[in-house]
């Protein structure tokens, strides 16, 4: 898919929970009433976003009390955390945040008055189905169950990543706005880019200015073009830099094998369109 194209995929509120991004080049699906994902670059067959409305995947808040020792998979064996050995590659399921996904935060900025903040939770992939089983134990414990897997389908968790992207304002409980498992041997490259656009209200009344997503970490810049003719471009930030009000950003997130942007819109208008532009 060329450079210029994007596809908008979007879910209206008669969709159960969740709408994933996997049609093909060229189709819409809905009416789009808040949300779209917007996919561009070459087309890569095993990656899909799914999103959630705000009321869809509300974290229950604190990482669970699940204790990993003495976990038994879905056939009765109990899973026991790996041996370490001699590698310069990380082992063990805890050195790979199999049981505790990583956090990292790459957008905040203001909403009447309060903040919102936008983070990324990435689960390290599972080897083998004794680890996918026991990282869903604990996925379910963090509220954050990827779609399309239950407790009968945890070997589809086995090589890949798992991310959730989530929305908090204010004191309020985080709400989970987009995810996905991504096969670690699929890598961004060039001009591929997997985003979102939704309204910063979560209610989803107000216009569609906030965009963040995935692009390859040799892209050193994004443009997110709005309605009223204006754009937002989102330069590449160090990583460990600090996450500024309303900043326009290109970042590392830990665990994950791209990288990601957040565009936010100027007041009064809504979204167009975004590419790599370098």
């Amino acid at each position: 898919m060329s450079a210029d194209r994007e596809t908008n995929q979007t879910m209206t509120d008669r969709d159960i929970a969740f709408l994933l991004a996997e049609a093909a080049d060229e189709v819409e699906i809905g009416i789009a009433p808040y949300q779209a994902v917007i996919r561009g670059g070459r087309r890569r067959r095993t990656r899909r976003w799914a999103l959630a409305t705000a009321a869809a995947l509300v974290i229950v808040g604190g990482s669970g009390t699940l204790a990993l020792a003495g976990l038994r998979d879905g056939n009765g064996v109990e899973v026991s955390p790996a041996v370490k050995q001699q590698s310069t590659e990380p082992l063990t399921p805890e050195e790979r945040h199999v049981y505790e996904p990583q956090g990292t935060e790459i957008g905040i900025g203001d909403l009447g008055g309060k903040e919102w903040r936008i983070t990324v939770d990435v689960w390290g992939a599972p080897r083998t189905e004794g680890e996918a089983w026991a990282q869903f134990q604990r996925m379910k414990a963090f509220g954050e169950v990827p779609v399309g897997v239950h407790a009968g389908k945890t070997s589809q968790l086995v090589g890949k990543y798992s991310f959730f992207t989530r929305r908090s304002i204010g004191d309020g409980e985080s709400a989970t706005l987009a995810q996905n498992s991504v096969d670690t041997k699929d890598v961004m490259a060039g001009t591929d880019l997997d985003s979102v656009a939704l309204s910063l209200d979560p209610k989803h009344t107000t216009p569609q200015r906030l965009v963040f997503g995935q692009v390859a970490k040799t892209a050193q810049e994004v443009t997110c073009s709005w309605k009223d003719g204006s754009s937002t471009v989102a330069h590449r930030v160090a990583e460990g830099a600090d996450v500024n009000t309303d900043e326009a950003a290109i970042r590392p997130v830990a665990g994950s094998s791209s990288d990601w942007f957040v565009c936010v819109g100027p007041e009064g208008t809504t979204f167009d369109s975004v590419k790599v532009t370098k």
